[in-house]
């Protein structure tokens, strides 16, 4: 600050060596420096203005030292809380002189001190903060400020990144936050807004620890050795990766490289978003299931021929299902993604909506197309009801085809359908998911060769189907996909 002002540092360095330095604490709040003026030691104390003017006895105005009076103190503070309320950080600046027999122990040198005056630094929010902080609010995400700062400086910066929804949210200090039993405590963290100013490392714990007991998943961010033992209290301790210390560093699940609150809010977007593809990847393979297991009911409920075989379900799962699921794996976050709450803590991935939509809508639509597709053909070669059901040859190789085939047609509109959980897949884009389009014709690929190539037809009991068999087992695409748009319609509605 003082070489942006035209102040030569080295020059004054060298004019004034320092002798010692009592360093910054929090419980002080201050820090002071002992230097050699005119041969004679000197101690420039600077800190929280108020702790430091209770220090001051005396006030060096026009070059003068005049004795601080009461008048004069609230004019200096009521200075300094106008600069806080700008979200100015303010340091209280004095000094005295010392002498070589006192000794530069803390006793001998913060006292009696005559003021300078006050410094105000702007350290202002990152423009992005303020939208990173509205993406929490909508995401169910609430936000905390422990700060070290004076309590106005804290309650503007708040403002400034429209981190409270009220207009006067309560301000909690540090001695304040002491005094405070732990019931106390969490019974003000859930009814009001507060912002936590001039706290200590214990405080920001305590805070941490209260948001714990009532069942909350917490991250805390910090940089200073100070900060690691929340770091290790929190669900997720994130460090500063620039200005953060090794020990915090240590100490963090997370370190944020940038620095930057906002990257926070793109890794939970990021995070949310692949915990809904695990779902829509699972959804998918858990889908085709349910015709795999249909046939062998079908065959052993109604004595017909097995419609499909384990070599062919082996086609399936390890062949046709592959790619297409992978492609599920890298979808984009959906729109509204951040707008959900946090999911409960006891939800399991595999819940019961999961599970209703996989095996008890998707899977049927399914099987009905696999089922489809095997009597199709015996119809197509006159058998009808009451009939026997040839159990080899041509015939049944080529029906069993069919209930392959069938399954991997539905999956195609399956893959679309498990796109979205919610939103209807014509608000996220066809052509969005290049890995799921790739995947779709992979599995036409896969498909097509094992039923067209004579030695892989013998392997998997396959027969060849032409254009007219094709376009009834792809008739059942585009109405798997459009059902399951209906549910969703009906699902946004119901919710909305």
């Amino acid at each position: 600050m003082a070489a942006k002002g035209g102040v030569d540092i080295e020059e004054r360095r060298n004019a004034l060596p320092r002798l010692g330095q009592l360093p910054f604490e929090a419980v002080r709040k201050r820090m002071a420096s002992i230097n050699l003026s005119d041969g004679k030691p000197r101690a420039y104390v600077k800190g929280a203005p108020r702790e430091i003017l209770d220090l001051c006895t005396h006030i060096l105005t026009n070059g003068k030292v005049e004795s601080l009076t009461d008048p004069l103190r609230e004019m200096i503070l009521s200075k300094n809380d106008s600069m806080a309320k700008d979200g100015l950080r303010v340091l209280g600046i004095t000094y005295r002189p010392l002498d070589f027999s006192e000794g530069f122990t803390i006793e001998n040198t913060e006292k009696d001190l005559i003021f300078l005056g006050l410094v105000g630094m702007m350290d202002p929010p990152r423009p992005e903060v303020p939208k990173a902080i509205e993406l929490c609010h909508r995401a169910g995400i609430r936000v905390v400020m422990i700060t070290g700062d004076y309590g106005l400086t804290a309650l503007s910066i708040a403002k400034k990144i429209r981190l409270t929804k009220t207009v006067n949210p309560k301000i909690v200090t540090g001695n304040e936050l002491s005094e405070m039993d732990d019931e106390v405590l969490r019974k003000l963290l859930r009814e009001e807004e507060v912002v936590f100013a001039r706290v200590s490392p214990e405080h920001k714990m305590r805070v941490v620890t209260a948001f714990k007991d009532m069942d909350e998943i917490v991250a805390v961010t910090g940089d200073g050795v100070n900060d690691a033992p929340a770091l290790k209290k929190a669900d997720i301790g994130v460090a500063m990766g620039i200005r953060g210390s090794d020990v915090a560093k240590e100490a963090a699940a997370m370190i944020l490289t940038d620095d930057n609150f906002a990257s926070i809010m793109a890794a939970i977007e990021e995070g949310r978003a692949v915990y809904a593809n695990i779902k829509k990847f699972v959804t998918y393979i858990f889908a085709s299931n349910i015709p795999e297991i249909v046939p062998f009911i079908a065959f052993a409920l109604f004595k017909i021929p097995l419609p499909l075989t384990v070599m062919q379900i082996l086609a399936v799962d390890l062949g046709t299902d592959m790619v297409p699921a992978l492609g599920l794996g890298a979808e984009p976050p959906e729109p509204g993604v951040m707008d959900k709450p946090p999911r409960p803590m006891n939800q399991r991935l595999l819940d019961i909506p999961l599970l209703l939509r996989a095996y008890c809508f998707l899977g049927p639509m399914e099987a009905a197309a696999c089922m489809a597709g095997f009597f199709f053909i015996y119809f197509q070669y006159g058998w009808v009801p009451g009939m026997a059901m040839p159990d080899s040859g041509v015939i049944y190789l080529t029906a069993t085809t069919m209930s392959l085939a069938g399954i991997v047609a539905t999956q195609i509109g399956n893959v679309f359908a498990c796109r979205t959980e919610r939103e209807s897949v014509f608000t996220v884009g066809f052509f969005k998911n290049k890995l799921v389009l790739l995947g779709i014709v992979s599995e036409l690929a896969i498909i097509t060769t094992l039923i067209y190539t004579p030695f892989l037809q013998k392997i998997f009991g396959l027969a060849p189907i032409g254009l007219k068999q094709w376009g009834f087992l792809f008739a059942f695409t585009p109405v798997l996909f459009l059902v399951e748009e209906g549910r969703k319609w009906i699902v946004r509605n119901w919710h909305s």
